[in-house]
Formats: structure tokens, C-alpha cells, sequence
């Protein structure tokens, strides 16, 4: 099956040579810059109000430009970064345990399994430090010990102490605070707030990008907006799995959109399933519960030894119990990176000793750290936590243990950037989830938070002024060709799902596709799977397009018509992700392919041939596949062990 085509490599040619600790600071002062003044001549879009737009938005309104900022939540804060729970990363080094910038850096680039940039995780690392000052400042309510002192617990990945946390909430404390930052500049008149409006498609002028076509949610209305840059933030695409810990509404079109106009999306089917989530409890859910890795600090993970042993697991003695991440991985235990953690859980499912309905589940149990610490201690550091899943199960997690099991929770793929975070359209930057520069394969517990911040504070702020002080820009009118034709192409889009009139509905085809994800593109992959799911894909996208039924108009409020518009690019992304996972013949992170294992069950990497990024093209007929080549100059690539 001749499935793509291969076009010239690609390379990153804004990341500086030279020693990597002064990469970045390097960087930033050749960058151009703009002067106060024309700032406020400027205008940027920003597509997406989490951690790392709100952050973006904020920030940029604050050096003086013109913002406009978009999400299809009624309210920013509403974002799915405030689903967030366990912790953010930096290397404070407060526990003196021997953490430091470089070797976060370290953990970062052996966590992605090798298969990410130096240069972004060295600045990642370094920007760190600077995020937990800037959140502080904000009143972010992080814990504190007994004498005042930022806390901090482990998360997996890692054997230091750098996870910096609010309870099992961070990310919503720490949204908030990028919230408020962004309606202070709302309230000053710097940003203007769009919410419940849909980025729809991505305007081009000149080979630029120069601004979208949104529909507002509530009237239908769709208008073309333009300013002098465009920002995606617009997260991941974890949903294409149908069901995932991502809020509903999570999806790829604005990111797609773009990939269609000319940006390249890079590793698409690098996605990391999380070890930590409540297992599925039927047909009838829509999205999966997750729960905090930090959970894994104090929690013990194990299942019976013997198979189909139904006991409960309180009347299990402690010699038929098998703690399996402890017997395996000595060195890091429960704290194993999500993606061992994860295939390791399956492991034992797959040989008949899983636990709960279908035999789909492990026990995460806190009874040993109840003992020791007491339970106020326990409930201090995760009671929203086991309140959250005591309604959700009807289990008291302080009594019996809770159960959990892998699912699709980040997506490592996303837009190709390059070391200034601006795509292969130029004025088009992405930040956060969207882009896929800084986890490479496998992403540690608590760096998504990081490196959202990271994107919106810091690094956005002075790269995006590099490409700016090239203008002004022409002014652009929605008259103009190139606007005209995109709105059109939005309406042809609009009508032409309306038209089919079929008798499936939208959910029914995500559901299935979501099957077809998770049974060959999920945990594992095979070459045989994948080629069978591809096939699966277009038969099924082409049953869409003659049986999807949408009730109602594009006059108004249409969530049939929201979902449908979405599933049609998850159709598309799905296919691609399949290509990605077939034509990459190696195991890395969150990429296991049955193929290419140890002889112990771990991922083989293959570093001669696939030492490098996928970043792919968009093509009517065929994707094609640009190679951007990773070189390793500081973290050697070795073979991942945690043992």
C-alpha cells in the first residue's frame, strides 16, 4: 500500500549553535525587536485561552500590542487546562536533592525516549525556574510547608522532588492566574475577548498568515478577522480516540485547518496514555475520568498473582499480591514515566490478572501510606482527589483501593515549529499542545503545565517581536481574495454537512473511529493493525459523508453541526496518525510497536534509522513526509531503562 511520498529534509534554522546553556539568552538578543510604539500599531491573534494562550495573551497585551483572543468556551477560564490536577515542574532544587536545570533537562530528553530537540527541553528546563516566581506573584495558592516554604513531590520519571502543586488542582489555580492576568488586559481595552466563536479556517495573504475565519457559536455568524500574526493554542488532539481524559469539546480543527493551508503537523501518532485513570464502566460513557499521577507518590500499584482471582482485595495476604512496577523497576517503582507504566499495566491485564469489571484494571492502593502518614496527612495532600473518585465509583478509596487503568490522555504531535515556535507559514506560531517541540515521544507527569507557561510567558513574548519588526504589514480588508475565498470555504463546508441528511448520528461515527484509534493505534501498534485501521478509516469517513445526520441549520446555535464539522477532521488526522505509526519501524515513548520489542517487553528504538522528526505535508492525494534530523550533542541516546 503506497501510502505517502518523501520530500526534502527539513531542518530547525533559528535554534543557535554554540553551548546549549546559552542557547536561549543567546537567541533573544539577536531576535529583533519592536519599539513601544509601533507595538501598539500591531495586532495579534490568539486561538485559545488555556495556560498557554491566556498566558500568550496576557503577556503580549502587556507589551503593548493589540490582541484579540478566541476560545468556544463561554468563558476563558474554561479552558481544559483547569482539568489539570498534579503538578508543575521546575528545577528550584528547593528539597536539595540534587535537581538543577540540566538535569531536568536530562530527565526531559531520556522521558521523550530521544526523540526530541536539545535546544527546546535545555530552554524548557531553563525557563522553569522563572515560571514558579511569575505564578507566586500571581497568588497562585502553591502548598506550602510547615515554615512557609514552597512543597514539591515527585512525579514519575523522575528521582528528585521538583513538582511544584495545589492540591490535586494545580492546573485550574494556576489558569486562574493566567486568567486574571488576561481580563486585566481586557479590562484595559489591550485585549479584545472573543469567546464562543470557533476558528473555522486560517487566512493567507502573501504567503502569510494574517488571520481566521471564526463562526460564533450562539448566532451562527461568520465574519473574517485579521490582524499581523496569528497564535495557535489551541491543544491537543486526544480526542480522536473518542474517549479520552479530554473535555469534550477538545479537538484538532484549528490546528488541522492550518495543516491544510501548508503548515506541517509533526509525529502525529505519538500520543501518551496515561496509567492513572478510572477504568471504563460501559457503553453508554463519553469521556474517561483521569486521576492525578500524583497519586503514584504515595499509592502502591499492584493485582493479584494468581489469574481470575476475584477476591477482595483486602482479603488478597500481602504474599499474593504482585506490585509489579516495584518487581520490575526497582530503581523508580511506582514513579515509572506514564508510557512504561501504562504498557506495564496492560501486561498484566493481557495475562488474566486484571482486576474489576472485564478484568480491566490494577490497584492503586493507599493503605501502607495511610498507616504511615495518617489519613489528615493523606487527605491534605489528595482529598478533592478521592472525593472526585469516590462519586464517580461509590468507592472510598481510604477503605478499599482504587482501580485504574490506562487511557489516552496528551498528544506529543502537533504543528511543526521551529526554535522560535513559528510553524512553516510564516506568521503562524503555535504554543502549548499544539506544536510538538518539546516532549518527543513521551511526555513526564507535570511538563505540559510547564511548558504551556513556558510558550505563553516567556518564550512567545520574545520570538514573535522577531518576526513582527518586519512590518508594519499591509493592511488586509475581508474583501480581500484571499479572505473572501476562505469564508466561502467555510460556508461550502457548512452546507455541504448539512446537506448529506443521513440517518447516523455524529457520535456514532466518533465512537466507532475511536474504536478502530484505540484497537490499533493505542498501546500498541502492530504493521498488520495499522493497515487494517487505515483501510477501516476511509471506508468509514467515506460512510460519513453519505449517512452523518445533522438536525437543525447553521442559523444559530448548532452543537450537532459543532461536533460534525470536528469528527470530519479527526478523520483525516486519524489516517495520518496511522501513516506516522506505520511508517515509523521502531518503539519509542508512547509509540510501541509489537514489533520491535526486547526481549524483556521493553521498546527497541531504532536511532540509525528514525532518529529524526516526522513533520509531515499536507497533500490532496497523498501526505508527504519532510525529515527533520535530531542530533544529540548532551544527552547521549542510550537504551531507556528505569530498573
Amino acid at each position: 500500500m503506497d501510502l505517502y511520498t518523501e520530500g526534502d529534509p527539513i531542518a530547525d534554522t533559528r535554534a543557535p549553535d554554540g553551548p546549549i546553556e546559552t542557547r536561549w539568552e543567546r537567541r533573544r538578543f539577536e531576535a529583533k525587536l519592536v519599539n513601544p510604539a509601533n507595538r501598539r500599531k500591531m495586532t495579534v491573534i490568539v486561538v485559545g485561552t488555556g495556560l498557554a494562550g491566556g498566558s500568550a495573551a496576557a503577556t503580549l497585551a502587556e507589551q503593548g500590542y493589540q490582541v484579540k483572543s478566541y476560545c468556544y468556551q463561554d468563558s476563558p477560564r474554561r479552558a481544559h487546562s483547569i482539568a489539570a490536577q498534579g503538578g508543575i515542574n521546575a528545577a528550584k532544587n528547593y528539597r536539595n536533592d540534587g535537581d538543577s536545570v540540566h538535569r531536568l533537562f536530562y530527565d526531559t530528553v531520556k522521558g521523550g525516549d530521544f526523540r526530541s530537540r536539545e535546544s527546546n527541553v535545555h530552554r524548557l528546563a531553563e525557563v522553569s525556574v522563572n515560571i514558579i516566581d511569575q505564578c507566586v506573584a500571581q497568588g497562585v495558592p502553591f502548598a506550602r510547608e510547615y515554615g512557609g516554604l514552597l512543597d514539591t513531590r515527585s512525579f514519575g520519571g523522575a528521582q528528585v522532588q521538583r513538582t511544584f502543586y495545589a492540591r490535586g488542582q494545580t492546573g485550574q489555580q494556576l489558569l486562574l492566574g493566567a486568567y486574571q492576568a488576561l481580563e486585566r488586559q481586557i479590562g484595559l481595552g489591550n485585549v479584545e475577548m472573543n469567546a464562543r466563536h470557533e476558528m473555522l479556517e486560517l487566512i493567507i495573504v502573501d504567503g502569510k498568515a494574517r488571520g481566521i475565519v471564526v463562526r460564533d457559536l450562539v448566532t451562527g455568524e461568520i465574519t473574517t478577522e485579521f490582524a499581523d500574526a496569528v497564535v495557535l493554542a489551541s491543544g491537543g488532539y486526544g480526542n480522536v480516540f473518542y474517549l479520552s481524559t479530554n473535555a469534550k469539546g477538545c479537538n484538532v480543527t484549528a490546528t488541522w485547518r492550518a495543516h491544510r493551508k501548508g503548515a506541517y503537523f509533526a509525529n502525529p501518532c505519538y500520543t501518551q496514555i496515561h496509567p492513572t485513570c478510572i477504568p471504563v464502566s460501559g457503553d453508554h460513557q463519553s469521556k474517561l475520568t483521569l486521576m492525578s499521577e500524583s497519586l503514584r507518590n504515595d499509592g502502591r500499584v499492584w493485582v493479584p498473582k494468581a489469574k481470575g482471582d476475584n477476591r477482595k482485595p483486602k482479603d488478597i495476604p500481602e504474599d499474593e499480591r504482585d506490585y509489579y512496577l516495584e518487581r520490575i523497576y526497582p530503581s523508580f517503582g511506582n514513579l515509572v514515566p506514564r508510557d512504561i507504566a501504562s504498557r506495564a499495566a496492560k501486561n498484566v491485564c493481557d495475562e488474566g490478572r486484571g482486576v474489576g469489571p472485564g478484568g480491566l484494571g490494577v490497584y492503586l492502593d493507599f493503605a501502607d501510606a495511610i498507616t504511615r502518614l495518617g489519613r489528615k496527612a493523606i487527605e491534605a495532600k489528595y482529598g478533592n482527589l478521592f472525593e472526585m473518585y469516590e462519586r464517580i465509583t461509590g468507592e472510598d478509596p481510604y477503605e478499599v483501593p482504587m482501580r485504574i487503568y490506562p487511557a489516552v490522555h496528551y498528544t506529543m504531535g502537533g504543528l511543526w515549529v521551529d526554535y522560535d515556535l513559528q510553524s512553516t507559514i510564516p506568521g503562524l506560531f503555535v504554543i502549548g499542545e499544539a506544536n510538538f517541540s518539546d516532549h518527543g515521544a513521551n511526555r513526564l507527569g507535570a511538563s505540559a503545565l510547564m511548558q504551556g507557561l513556558a510558550d505563553g510567558y516567556f518564550v512567545l513574548p520574545n520570538t514573535v517581536a522577531n518576526y513582527l519588526a518586519a512590518g508594519p504589514f499591509e493592511k488586509v480588508e475581508a474583501s480581500h481574495p484571499a479572505a473572501v475565498e476562505a469564508r466561502r470555504d467555510v460556508e461550502d463546508r457548512i452546507q455541504r454537512l448539512l446537506a448529506v441528511n443521513g440517518d447516523r448520528t455524529v457520535d456514532s461515527f466518533h465512537r466507532e473511529l475511536g474504536q478502530i484509534m484505540w484497537e490499533h493505534c493505542g498501546i500498541e501498534r502492530s504493521e498488520a493493525g495499522l493497515r487494517k485501521a487505515i483501510d477501516e478509516i476511509r471506508a468509514l469517513r467515506a460512510e460519513f459523508w453519505q449517512r452523518v445526520r445533522i438536525i437543525g441549520d447553521a442559523d444559530g446555535l448548532n452543537q450537532s453541526l459543532e461536533k460534525a464539522g470536528r469528527v470530519a477532521d479527526f478523520f483525516e488526522l486519524a489516517e495520518l496518525m496511522c501513516i506516522d505509526a506505520l511508517h515509523r519501524e521502531e518503539s519509542c515513548g508512547g509509540h510501541f510497536r509489537a514489533e520491535h520489542q526486547t526481549p524483556d517487553g521493553e521498546a527497541q528504538r531504532d536511532d540509525e534509522r528514525f532518529a529524526y522528526v516526522a513533520a509531515w505535508e499536507y497533500g490532496a492525494e497523498q501526505p508527504v513526509l519532510h525529515k527533520e534530523d535530531l542530533k544529540f550533542e548532551y544527552v547521549h541516546p542510550t537504551q531507556r531503562s528505569y530498573k
